[in-house]
């Protein structure tokens, strides 16, 4: 099957690093399924491929993206039969910037008439979310929960899933124009931590308390700010390492480590402490079940209408530069869509 795709072909401007093209789809395997793509979605590790920061993107010219809402439109051998034909969101292994794609049938859910605005979030975002704060650390009724980029797409299901059940969440914004957003989804205190310190300011509120869980995509000089802030039993959460991927390129990247340089793990045993590394990319590969089933679990809250996804803007896609700097530039809130 011939089709077509946005390729990365250059390390750099959003503008110029991408070329659509056409391409020939191999054979399908076992278990696997070609997608016809309505929409695909970004994400943070989308910028750090395009900047050349991301060891794990496959070299280039090459077709990057995690994500897509489609029709099921070929079979493999021995893939799930009650697939074909329709409609789901589904996981990629990269090849998400391409009309048609190639994944696995375990990957793909069915979603019906669920709007892309709806479904895009429910893939990467929420499934990150959902391994986190209901599988790996599962918060509890009670607990204080810091959420780091909290009107981002990760951030805003955290805060509802914290919420189902009976935390208080600490939303971290760096706009205030934000503030609204994440109050609508539950958050109890907002910090602005571009106008005020927010180790100061969680600490008043919290008083002779500590943290119990900090989600925390930034790492970097927040990462030894969080460990101070973790009272005994408290679980730092790493996910996405965006300070990386600042526009000082192998520079940030030296400064990034030396900030997450941590002491010694007696350290943690003594303190009570508990820190928790996430790439969903090696839970796809060697945990696909869990990934599925983190999938399932948060359409499930959705038809239950106990999620509410957040998208931050549809982009046709011709103007995939724009949507790739409107990401970069943190300004955005939810998720950012481009639709063919």
């Amino acid at each position: 099957m011939r089709s077509e795709a946005l390729f990365l072909v250059r390390k750099g401007d959003a503008e110029k690093a991408f070329e659509r093209s056409e391409f020939v789809l191999p054979p399908l395997k076992n278990g696997e399924v070609i997608i016809e793509s309505e929409a695909f979605g970004l994400n943070y590790a989308d910028v750090m491929a395009r900047k050349g920061m991301y060891r794990d993107a496959p070299p280039m010219p090459s077709i990057i993206g995690y994500e897509m809402v489609g029709i099921v439109v070929e079979l493999g051998p021995n893939a799930n039969p009650d697939l074909l034909g329709k409609r789901v969101v589904a996981f990629t292994r990269f090849g998400g910037y391409a009309k048609h794609v190639i994944t696995w049938d375990y990957a793909a859910i069915s979603i019906e008439d669920m709007s892309i605005e709806d479904a895009m979030p429910l893939c990467t975002q929420a499934v990150t979310a959902y391994y986190m704060a209901e599988y790996l650390c599962p918060v509890h009724k009670g607990d204080n929960v810091l959420v780091h980029a909290a009107a981002g797409g990760v951030g805003t299901i955290l805060i509802q899933l914290a919420k189902r059940k009976g935390a208080t969440v600490f939303a971290k914004i760096g706009d205030d124009k934000k503030a609204d957003l994440v109050k609508k989804l539950g958050a109890d205190h907002v910090i602005n931590y571009k106008t005020s310190n927010y180790e100061v300011e969680i600490s008043k509120i919290l008083k002779d308390e500590k943290l119990d869980v900090s989600f925390n995509p930034v790492s970097g000089s927040t990462f030894k700010t969080d460990l101070r802030l973790l009272g005994s039993g408290g679980r730092l959460a790493l996910f996405g390492a965006s300070e990386m991927s600042s526009k000082f390129g192998i520079f940030s990247m030296i400064n990034f480590a030396r900030k997450m340089i941590m002491g010694t793990p007696i350290g943690l045993i003594m303190t009570s402490r508990n820190i928790l590394g996430i790439n969903m990319l090696r839970i796809a590969d060697d945990k696909p079940m869990v990934l599925k089933e983190c999938l399932e679990q948060v359409v499930r809250l959705y038809n239950a209408k106990e999620l509410i996804p957040q998208s931050g803007g549809v982009y046709p896609i011709e103007q995939l530069a724009a949507a790739h700097k409107a990401l970069e530039s943190g300004k955005t809130t939810g998720k950012l869509i481009v639709k063919w």
